[in-house]
């Protein structure tokens, strides 16, 4: 009798044990496999979009100055007063051949509080106690198209010109980008003026200055400039861009 207790006794604890081991193997692959399905090493990342088609008006001024330094200061302390009027720093640039010669790009809220802004007396003053030398020039553009990724070069040419037709020219263009990166061009930004689409400006970076010059000088360049409609030759600005805000 006691030993049919016993045989009964160790057949329940060795039930038991099987069941608990049969348990723990199940958990241990349960575990595993939530392990590998959170697997954060197999995450996409995301891509950020640079290009931004949404219309902006801006204001860009090109001026010549006795001092740089100077100049720097002043616009500086002018910037309250801008802001009143809507106009926002975006970039300053300076010429490559006279880097006195400063390029300026303003975002812009309202165009006529712009437009009223640049022609106002106490504008005049301040430029010249800044050392402006000469008549500013004044330019608003409406961009139809931005490229904001960073791009390893400060170097800047901006052209204006004059078309027939902006969407012939706009489409003629584009085709056209990929001749311009294999040429050391990359559009960093275009548009047109606020009141005559006719009249374009392009913002482009240099990534090889010596292959873009050749390029833009080219019969290859002549011709693409014909067959988009562009009227004469472009006016071209090199400058070294050395703020952007």
């Amino acid at each position: 009798m006691k030993r049919s207790r016993f045989a009964c006794l160790l057949f329940c604890m060795a039930t038991v044990s099987l069941l608990l081991s049969c348990g723990g193997d199940e958990s241990k692959k349960s575990t595993s496999t939530d392990s590998t399905a959170v697997d954060s090493s197999k995450a996409v990342k995301q891509v950020v979009n640079t290009i931004i088609t949404t219309p902006q008006n801006m204001m860009v001024v090109t001026n010549k100055v006795s001092n740089y330094a100077k100049w720097k200061t002043a616009y500086d302390e002018d910037d309250s007063v801008r802001l009143v009027n809507g106009i926002h720093n975006f970039v300053i640039g300076r010429g490559l051949q006279d880097s006195n010669t400063v390029f300026v790009a303003v975002k812009v809220d309202d165009m006529a509080k712009a437009k009223a802004f640049a022609k106002n007396p106490r504008l005049k003053k301040v430029m010249q106690k800044a050392g402006v030398i000469g008549a500013p020039s004044f330019s608003f553009t409406t961009i139809t198209f931005q490229d904001t990724a960073d791009i390893n070069t400060p170097l800047r040419s901006r052209a204006t010109l004059t078309v027939k037709d902006w969407d012939a020219w706009q489409k003629a263009f584009e085709e056209g980008k990929q001749a311009r990166i294999d040429n050391g061009i990359v559009v960093r930004a275009y548009g047109h003026d606020v009141d005559d689409n006719k009249k374009v400006s392009v913002v482009t970076a240099l990534i090889d200055t010596a292959k873009a010059n050749a390029y833009l000088n080219s019969d290859v360049m002549k011709k693409r400039r014909e067959a988009s409609g562009v009227i004469g030759q472009p006016n071209r600005f090199a400058y070294r861009l050395v703020q952007r805000y």
